[in-house]
């Protein structure tokens, strides 16, 4: 489940450790019970959500008590990795290095550990994430097609996005929903993460029943939840 929608109201400033000043979006939820402060890996963005009785006062020296912990939050954030000529991306566990030929007859094409992308230089970076996102939803729709069937269920639709905060998603009609930068993730880890999306075809919750069919659906189910959090925020730099 996603959090609810909080629109940025202000920033607030906070000073490092080092003099450095650090802008800070504060977001009142008129749901929130608790200040929550948070870093976006992907754009090494803070974030301070705030309920509706908290001042922003209160809000400013919740701020200043937490500097350390935010300062080395953003600095532990990995640098972005654009995709650019000669750029080295995880793909399925293994790396693929991007390369750049203007002259080339097909737009995108793999050879052995190289993706080959065709066209003008700024269009590399938008088909070689094209190519990612066609060969994400072919695996997923395969893997979530083979799980739905060990459910006895009907296929599910696939669709691939990029979201921040979840890795998945299975809608009331039964869509599955996930990010297409898993297909940077190990096999496993995009394994276990389809059965957990497909197990919610049959539990719409998180449920003992719910884990069951998870644990039948895929082998990895321990491994990969730990990879995702030691890990998980390092697809989101690629791109």
């Amino acid at each position: 489940m996603r959090p609810a929608s909080t629109a940025p109201r202000r920033l607030l400033q906070v000073v490092s450790p080092s003099g450095e000043p650090i802008a800070v979006a504060l977001k009142r939820n008129p749901r929130a019970r608790r200040l929550v402060l948070s870093v976006d890996p992907a754009e090494a963005a803070a974030a301070l959500v705030i309920p509706p009785f908290v001042s922003i006062g209160e809000a400013q020296a919740f701020l200043d008590s937490r500097r350390d912990w935010l300062a080395n939050r953003l600095a532990s954030v990995p640098a972005r990795c654009p995709f650019v000529d000669g750029a080295a991306i995880p793909f399925l566990g293994r790396t693929l290095v991007l390369r750049h030929e203007e002259g080339a007859r097909v737009a995108t094409r793999r050879l052995g550990e190289t993706l080959v992308v065709g066209g003008a230089p700024e269009h590399l970076g938008r088909r070689a994430t094209d190519w990612l996102k066609r060969e994400a939803k072919e695996r997923f729709a395969s893997l979530a097609t083979d799980k739905a069937r060990a459910l006895g269920r009907a296929a599910p639709r696939v669709a691939v996005r990029d979201p921040r905060r979840q890795w998945g998603s299975c809608s009331a009609n039964g869509t599955l929903r996930l990010s297409w930068r898993l297909v940077m993730a190990p096999e496993p880890v995009i394994d276990y993460v389809v059965a957990h999306e497909v197990a919610h075809l049959a539990e719409m919750n998180h449920s003992r029943a719910f884990w069951a069919h998870v644990a039948r659906l895929t082998p990895h189910l321990a491994t990969a939840r730990i990879w995702l959090r030691r890990h998980g925020q390092t697809l989101l730099r690629y791109g």
